[in-house]
């Protein structure tokens, strides 16, 4: 069995993405790591290179200025990055440049692989998400957060990112996935204020939003408010990835997040409870069909 890692990125350092961290996370079960690195305005290029991993292979890409719209731009980075790999690889670990597999994991994803490899009528594996906000203390709990993902897929041409690279298609389709006893971290919502409001207003214009000119602008005039920019969240007793350790060590902000307001209407309060209490999400949008439990 042979497996490569993928990712897309660019501007690591000006947004403060933690992208060695994600890539370096996966690399244990990878042969090969294709990264998709965007002309960028910072050196994130020698960012990647100066992982000291002969497995990592850069590919150096510009981003289509014309997908503007429903963030497809990064459907179609992902797609480069995803076409980069050779044939000869069976499964592809996608790994976003904001998310982490903690190393607890690492065993469960490569049994997985190979105990699902003879089955052709499994198309991916599916990961269940941790997504944590504000600091490194705290997780949405709410509707408002995903609750699992593909993250490893096919070595199948015929399967495309999907919309803004959150899922995946296989010739127009949901493809058909088995969940996994294993979570990713995702940490995009976890970095300094002022980095994280760039990076949202930078984020809009590739929905429709404003220019990359304004985003520059009116990030430099605003500061992200992490107090007052979520509905519902928990607070995290667990432990991270051991590569996330220096990153944790720098935390130097103070988010005032009080766990005991939830923001909600009253439709989605009902349904709130309604999954705390049962464990079942009504009306749950999936980017996947699951065929094996």
């Amino acid at each position: 069995m042979k497996v490569a890692g993928f990712t897309f990125i660019r501007n690591a350092r000006l947004y403060d993405f933690p992208v060695v961290e994600a890539i370096t996370s996966v690399l244990p079960v990878c042969d090969l790591f294709v990264v998709a690195v965007g002309r960028s305005e910072d050196d994130t290029a020698g960012l990647i290179r100066s992982i000291p991993d002969k497995r990592i292979r850069v590919v150096e890409t510009s981003w289509n200025p014309d997908l503007t719209q429903g963030g497809a731009v990064y459907a179609d980075e992902t797609n480069k990055a995803f076409d980069a790999i050779p044939p000869e690889y069976d499964w592809c670990f996608y790994i976003q440049a904001d998310e982490v597999l903690h190393e607890k994991y690492l065993n469960v994803v490569h049994e997985a692989m190979l105990r699902w490899l003879p089955e052709y009528g499994v198309e991916g594996l599916l990961f269940n998400y941790r997504h944590f906000y504000g600091t490194f203390d705290y997780t949405g709990d709410s509707r408002h957060w995903y609750r699992r993902e593909v993250r490893i897929i096919r070595n199948d041409k015929t399967i495309r990112s999907y919309r803004d690279a959150q899922g995946f298609r296989k010739a127009g389709r949901k493809i058909n996935a088995v969940p996994l006893d294993a979570e990713i971290y995702h940490y995009g919502w976890v970095r300094p204020p002022g980095h994280m409001q760039l990076k949202i207003d930078a984020v809009k214009q590739y929905y429709g939003g404003i220019s990359h000119e304004e985003a520059r602008e009116k990030a430099i005039m605003e500061e992200f408010s992490y107090s007052r920019n979520y509905d519902s969240l928990s607070r995290f007793n667990g432990t991270h990835p051991r590569i996330m350790e220096e990153r944790i060590n720098r935390l130097n902000w103070d988010p005032a997040i009080d766990i005991r307001i939830k923001r909600m209407n009253f439709r989605y309060r009902l349904l709130y409870w309604f999954e705390k209490l049962t464990g079942y999400r009504p009306f749950e949008f999936r980017n996947y069909r699951i065929v094996r439990t």
